[in-house]
């Protein structure tokens, strides 16, 4: 076999313009599934950040039947020594409670109705970027009179800068008023734009107070010590909190996110395999070109001895030789460009960009890193180059070589 591998290296390179012809064909077909499928998955993964990571979490538990129906009536009472039992499971990082409600906002002759959030800043999403992303003024305390903190594009409509007094007008737990009037505290920069519009920020204590709400909550958000495993860390909450809690994945309460996924991605996947297919053609082609070169080479080999099972092995192995070598050449070519667009995204612009908007995503379209992507894309490649290759195989196996020598 090391004779015969050897024997195949040589033969790459007695023709180096058929050899490389064949490699650039893999390079190329590598190059272009890659940076394809990097910026959808990129895309994907951009989407999931910007919902799941950065607000609804990965996990969500609430009292049984809040999402038929999203009122404060519904609200659960969760004792301290609970939550902190939860967070204590093995694959728990952190549990952020929530009570979420509605409001209208006014200052002055402008109103909006408004997601109203009252959260304990301390144990919050990281991805909020509560720490990270003020715009202006700082972020309140889990205490009453912190004030509020509205989302920028929230308080640019409303005209509203750090030290202006809020408004609220809503509704309570078992419809009691909510009325009440904050200091604007902090601006925050969120990356989703529906959000940016709507949200009101509040210290937990408040909400509770303002909605009539006392020591109720409507959500407790779960984040789970790897975000991959969401669903075994959904199974182990559920296994431990009683039946009149539901416990749901981001896919469960967000059926409509993972929907555009799988809709968009199958899309994906046909554009992918036509790529496929004319690639397909190219490699054959050039195999094709290098099998009909090199039959007279055969016939001599043949006529001389060499057995055709040999032979064969060693036409599969030039194409194993060359096919891989334009795989990984490809793999390499393609990783500046990926990882590039990964740290700086193309930003969409036009009805692109404001499509995303309205679906509430950021109009960006970053690169994914993720490796399978590379490894899938390279090996799958190979392999349709190492099928298509056993063309010259069945060549060595049905050729006359007489006739091969007198063409």
């Amino acid at each position: 076999m090391k004779l015969l591998l050897k024997l195949a290296w040589r033969n790459i390179w007695r023709n180096k313009r058929r050899s490389l012809i064949t490699m650039a064909s893999v390079l190329f077909a590598v190059f272009f599934a890659i940076l394809l499928r990097s910026f959808q998955t990129g895309a994907y993964e951009n989407m999931v950040k910007n919902m799941v990571g950065s607000f609804t979490g990965y996990i969500q538990v609430h009292e049984l039947g809040y999402n038929e129906e999203k009122t404060l009536e519904h609200s659960m009472r969760m004792p301290a020594d609970s939550i902190a039992a939860l967070e204590s499971l093995a694959s728990v990082k952190k549990v952020s409670p929530r009570l979420e409600s509605f409001s209208l906002v006014s200052t002055g002759k402008i109103t909006k109705g408004t997601l109203v959030i009252g959260i304990d800043p301390k144990v919050e999403l990281e991805g909020l970027g509560l720490m990270t992303k003020m715009e202006s003024g700082t972020v309140f305390k889990n205490q009453l009179g912190g004030g509020v903190v509205l989302g920028s594009e929230l308080a640019k409509y409303l005209k509203a800068s750090v030290g202006d007094t809020i408004v609220f007008i809503g509704q309570g737990y078992h419809g009691i008023s909510a009325n009440a009037q904050y200091p604007l505290v902090g601006i925050l920069k969120v990356s989703n734009p529906i959000l940016s519009k709507n949200l009101v920020l509040m210290p937990l204590a408040e909400a509770q107070y303002l909605y009539g709400a006392d020591q109720r909550l409507t959500t407790l958000i779960i984040t789970p010590e790897n975000p991959q495993d969401y669903v075994t860390t959904q199974k182990s909450i559920s296994n431990y909190l009683p039946s009149n809690y539901e416990v749901q994945n981001w896919e469960e309460f967000m059926p409509e996110l993972k929907q555009t996924i799988e809709a968009d991605s199958a899309g994906g996947i046909i554009m992918l395999s036509i790529l496929y297919l004319i690639i397909s053609f190219g490699i054959f082609g050039t195999i094709l070109m290098m099998t009909a070169e090199r039959g007279k080479e055969f016939g001599v080999l043949v006529s001389i001895g060499m057995k055709r099972s040999k032979l064969a092995i060693t036409s599969m192995v030039e194409a194993v030789l060359i096919s891989t070598l334009g795989g990984i050449m490809g793999a390499l070519l393609v990783l500046p460009i990926t990882t590039y667009f990964h740290y700086n995204p193309l930003r969409l612009l036009g009805q692109a960009g404001d499509a995303l908007e309205n679906y509430g995503f950021e109009p960006l379209l970053p690169a994914s890193l993720n490796p399978s992507i590379t490894l899938t894309h390279t090996f799958l490649i190979i392999g349709i180059s190492i099928l298509l290759s056993l063309y010259a195989a069945v060549k060595v196996y049905t050729m006359n070589p007489i006739k091969e020598l007198r063409s």
